[in-house]
């Protein structure tokens, strides 16, 4: 049987420093609509924006990580979500490919900055992938969504680039287009919201990770899943008070950020924080090959 580590017991969920890389939502707008969260009649306030951000910004230094901050450019209102820019793996990157025309340039700006972080290798990617936003590393494993925007060629282009067995995941539900909209990592196991997912990939995640926390409609309905977890402290939306009040009963620390603003063009937390992930543990347990080569019908 293919299993994961057992979670750590409450008691002893302990914090570890990130590094993670913000874009300032200095140009934030919703002027297309190319998800169910983005209306482009309403209204939006930039400066509240600007002032939501910040307050993550300096809540995740507070709490001990290293934020690196690069401003957006006019054109792209969207580069605000740092997440979907890109994966970085120890000193490795692979810069995203978006699948709307919308955000294509963001490409390129992603990649022009991850190659100014002093890493051995920045790759552009050849296949349509939109970075963090449907890669997910947990320990030596990479969970991957399609259905919406990346494609599984794209898992298997993550897989040989980083050298790290990818777990391809359908994704179903148009409002969560993301992965990072309807699972998020907790360190040795995860939280996730089933309906999300078709069939094969919810049973596929219930059999991995038997512990994991499972999200209620309310907490989909307001990105709560979009979050990011130290090990002990989960960031996370402050409009989610059933999942805040299970992490908390699995020994997590959660902490209620509000991005309202930016939760009008379908982001959260997660959305705007690209992880730049330490190497993996080499000793940490990782599903057998054939199993995390599973992939699940495409719908």
């Amino acid at each position: 049987m293919t299993t994961l580590p057992a979670p750590a017991p409450a008691g002893l969920r302990r914090f570890t420093p990130r590094r993670f890389l913000m874009c300032r939502p200095d140009h934030f707008d919703v002027r297309y609509a190319i998800n169910p969260w983005m209306d482009v009649s309403a209204p939006v306030d930039r400066a509240r924006a600007l002032a939501q951000w910040e307050t993550l910004r300096r809540t995740f230094e507070s709490h001990g990580h290293t934020v690196h901050v690069v401003d957006g450019e006019p054109d792209q209102p969207d580069m605000v979500f740092a997440a979907n820019g890109g994966l970085v793996i120890g000193d490795r990157a692979l810069s995203a490919r978006f699948a709307t025309p919308e955000r294509r340039a963001e490409g390129p700006a992603y990649h022009h900055r991850l190659s100014r972080l002093g890493l051995t290798e920045v790759a552009a990617a050849a296949e349509i992938n939109e970075g963090e936003g449907d890669f997910a590393v947990v320990g030596r494993l990479i969970l991957a969504g399609t259905g919406f925007r990346s494609s599984p060629a794209a898992h298997r282009e993550v897989e040989r680039f980083f050298g790290l067995p990818v777990l391809t995941l359908d994704l179903v539900d148009p409002r969560l287009y993301h992965l990072d909209t309807a699972l998020m990592p907790l360190g040795d196991t995860i939280a996730y919201y089933p309906p999300a997912f078709s069939p094969a990939s919810a049973a596929l995640l219930a059999h991995l990770f038997p512990d994991a926390i499972i999200a209620t409609d309310a907490d989909a309905e307001v990105l709560g899943l979009n979050g990011v977890c130290d090990g002990h402290h989960v960031f996370l939306t402050d409009r989610a008070p059933h999942l805040a009040a299970r992490l908390t009963e699995r020994g997590f620390h959660p902490i209620g950020v509000d991005l309202s603003e930016l939760l009008k063009a379908g982001g959260s937390v997660k959305c705007c924080t690209l992880e730049l992930h330490s190497p993996p543990n080499l000793n940490a347990t990782v599903p057998p090959p054939h199993a995390a080569r599973l992939r699940t019908p495409a719908h």
